[in-house]
């Protein structure tokens, strides 16, 4: 939980310090959907390695919020991992 938190404060950190603003889609509730979703808007592509190792979450959990990114048109699968949409 603590990897978890300090993942959320630098995220928060980095969003602070760009120039633009993002937005969260009404339909995401979970705050990991959130978080990943964040991280790919940040980030604009990233592999299940890379948001794996920013975001502290575990493979089994990544796995499952991208999937359902990609299920409701939220991310997709690029050549290097995952991209939103």
């Amino acid at each position: 939980m603590v990897l978890y938190m300090m993942s959320v404060a630098s995220l928060l950190t980095i969003m602070a310090t760009t120039d633009h603003h993002l937005a969260v889609p009404d339909e995401l509730e979970s705050s990991q959907s959130k978080l990943v979703y964040l991280a790919l808007s940040e980030l604009e592509e990233a592999s299940v390695t890379e948001l794996q190792q920013r975001l502290q979450l575990s493979k089994l959990t990544l796995l499952a919020v991208l999937d359902s990114l990609v299920t409701h048109d939220h991310a997709r699968r690029t050549a290097e991992g995952y991209a939103c949409n």
